[in-house]
């Protein structure tokens, strides 16, 4: 079996794949006092819970854009499994083309994502993450990467606009029904909810016609599916797209490098 974990700023998703099917999985909240031994415990739990063997697993991979949570989770993972975890970043193999101007910056988490959906789906693709941040990135018909956009995410605009506005209340992310609102509450909700599928839809729009391609559309975070309801443009919600793109890679340098145990 291979564990694979994906490490955001928020939170961490590990999944377990029995093969090519992703069997299990967990997500925790990203804490980067964590030491090895607590990142243990986790993970430990989490094979109890489900019943996985831990001497099953014999491989594992992960993608961080936290480097503090790295080598903690990797000693933790060794610590239960007994396998040393490969690491996303320069040297492995995805297959992808980066054509951008500094290619080793480029967050794990968006090359797992774009390997993931352009394997699934195809291309020419645009794949959204929305997470701590909101990432638009364009993969053309050839497998390169072309670069793409970085906003707010959506929690960070919603907290900058109400903690910096004294008399703006903090309010859930529900969808009014209309997008005129005629109160503060529902204003808020509106231009966060409703603003934030107009501007996926305009660049959208913008990267299709910059490509001069219509595009397959993919978005993958936890606020994902409610935003993308409120869009004009059809988009493909796959929230385990990051955890197989790991299991792509994996895959690809599986005959190059090897996770013994101990």
């Amino acid at each position: 079996m291979l564990l694979t974990a994906d490490v955001g700023n928020t939170n961490i998703k590990l999944g377990v794949f029995d093969g090519d099917k992703l069997v299990n999985k967990l997500r925790v909240s990203t804490n980067r006092a964590k030491t090895s031994d607590e990142f243990a415990v986790e993970l430990y739990t989490f094979f109890q819970i489900y019943s996985i063997d831990a001497n099953a697993v014999d491989a594992s991979i992960i993608s961080s854009v936290v480097p503090k949570v790295t080598e903690p989770l990797r000693e933790a993972i060794q610590i239960v499994t007994g396998v040393k975890s490969l690491v996303i970043g320069p040297g492995l193999k995805t297959g992808m083309e980066l054509k951008i101007d500094h290619p080793e910056t480029l967050g794990a988490d968006l090359v797992c994502g774009c390997v993931g959906a352009y394997k699934k789906y195809g291309g020419p693709l645009i794949m959204i993450f929305m997470g701590t941040a909101t990432v638009i990135a364009y993969v053309d018909e050839n497998f390169a990467y072309k670069g793409g956009i970085i906003a707010p995410g959506v929690n960070i605009s919603l907290d900058a606009l109400t903690s910096g506005g004294a008399l703006l209340p903090s309010v859930d992310l529900r969808t009014p029904k209309k997008v005129i609102c005629t109160n503060t509450t529902d204003c808020i909700r509106s231009a966060i909810t409703h603003g934030t599928a107009c501007m996926l839809d305009g660049m959208i729009d913008k990267f299709s016609e910059e490509a001069g391609k219509d595009c397959v559309l993919v978005a993958t975070g936890g606020l994902a599916p409610q935003m993308i309801k409120n869009c004009a443009h059809k988009i493909t919600f796959d929230e385990n797209i990051i955890l197989e793109g790991l299991y792509q890679i994996y895959q690809k340098n599986s005959k190059q490098y090897t996770t013994p145990k101990g």
